[in-house]
């Protein structure tokens, strides 16, 4: 029997700390939320339709926001 080769993974290119910054009229804005938990320094990852805390699990619903 021949054994197959394994394909190499795909690493993502890692986000940098700027991407979650943008620069208005000389102020700094965030552009994703910090986590109402884990507090400021731990951002919160965009899914869409929801926020997620990647420290500790938790999830904000977009709608519920907006409303």
């Amino acid at each position: 029997m021949a054994k197959k080769e394994k394909k190499p993974k795909k690493k993502k290119p890692e986000k940098k700390i700027y991407t979650y910054y943008k620069i208005e009229d000389g102020k700094i804005k965030r552009l994703l939320p910090f986590c109402d938990r884990c507090g400021p320094g731990y951002f919160m990852a965009d899914h869409g339709d929801r926020y997620s805390c990647g420290h500790c699990g938790l999830t904000k619903y977009k709608s519920a926001l907006e409303e």
